[in-house]
């Protein structure tokens, strides 16, 4: 099952049975609504705070995957998720309302990703039929812990990103129809030693490369192999930044098949500074647009290589730098997998 030195080839052909994509009223204005399953109008979701509204996001979609899967809740073996928010709270307390075994994570906005790689492994490996691997994030929470209160009214760089109000959830099985997971490269974690808490695509942009370069040695393939290769939330300063690192490692990537979740979401009139991010940002596009291109035929390979800042609000006061990962997972539709 290893390929290369990081990779994991998953020869049983774990199936993405369904998916639960759940999204705010800002997200509700971008470009890809219609792909959400649910649509909130409001922030708070009926909550007193922000995180209880991020919680009920993380359990509506774990709630549409089951449903749209046609299974009884108790068939769930796993459920594996993790957020930004210290702790990873939100993901916790959902798990008390989802009621399965729970795997808790912290890989940031490359949570997806980790999750899902996971999920495919231990499917792989039988050790599940079904495992729900999702995330949720919320961008008054998110704003709140590592920034400055959304009342505070601070003004924010250009280079700064929006936090995705959202929450995605994959329902990962041993069988089924659906597209299929193939292949996992696990990151590495990167340090460039920048310290810009407000320029995340920036520090985030070497981790994406990273394990882009060792996705495609451990392949062996070229990025043409794949219809799209998909960032999740380097927007459009890490986006700019990764195509060029990649350029000087000898990669060529057609930049019309190399697109980011971040600038996916939103429209080019949402104040959303470089683009989107949040642990949401890639399950939501993922979940939600991505897939259903591919169940349209559109697209039948994709990379998906979400990527973290691994910093904290204790960190950033201490003037550390920005330690970054990048998890990728390529997903295939069903009979074109390799």
């Amino acid at each position: 099952m290893l390929m290369g030195h990081s990779s994991w080839k998953f020869n049983n052909l774990p199936v993405i049975l369904s998916t639960g994509v759940v999204g705010g009223p800002f997200e509700a204005q971008g470009k890809i609504a219609n792909d959400f399953d649910i649509l909130h109008e409001d922030m708070w979701l009926k909550q007193d705070s922000y995180e209880k509204a991020q919680q009920i996001m993380m359990e509506q979609s774990c709630q549409l995957a089951v449903k749209k899967a046609n299974i009884d809740k108790g068939q769930v073996d796993y459920f594996i998720s993790g957020d930004l928010i210290n702790q990873i709270t939100p993901s916790t307390f959902a798990a008390k309302t989802v009621d399965v075994p729970y795997f808790g994570l912290f890989s940031a906005c490359a949570t997806s990703t980790e999750s899902l790689a996971l999920a495919a492994l231990i499917i792989n490996a039988g050790g599940a039929k079904y495992i729900l691997s999702g995330t949720a994030s919320h961008n008054a929470a998110a704003e709140r812990q590592f920034r400055y209160p959304t009342e505070y009214g601070g003004q924010k760089p250009p280079t700064a990103q929006w936090t995705v109000t959202g929450a995605g959830c994959a329902l990962v099985s041993s069988s089924g129809d659906g597209p299929v997971i193939t292949t996992a490269t696990i990151g590495k974690v990167v340090d460039m030693g920048l310290t810009d808490a407000f320029n995340m695509g920036g520090a985030m942009a070497p981790a994406a490369v990273d394990t882009i370069v060792r996705h495609l040695t451990d392949r062996n393939v070229e990025p043409s192999f794949y219809d799209l290769i998909i960032t999740g939330d380097l927007g459009k300063i890490g986006r700019e930044a990764s195509f060029d690192l990649l350029k000087e490692k000898g990669i060529e990537v057609d930049p019309t098949k190399y697109v980011d979740c971040g600038l996916t979401i939103y429209t080019d009139d949402q104040p959303v500074h470089a683009g989107g991010s949040g642990t949401a940002c890639s399950a939501v596009a993922t979940y939600g647009h991505f897939l259903n291109r591919m169940k349209e035929g559109k697209l039948k390979r994709i990379l998906l290589v979400a990527t973290g800042a691994l910093h904290s609000p204790l960190s950033i006061q201490q003037k550390k730098p920005i330690p970054c990962i990048a998890h990728a997972v390529s997903i295939e539709a069903r009979g074109g997998e390799t």
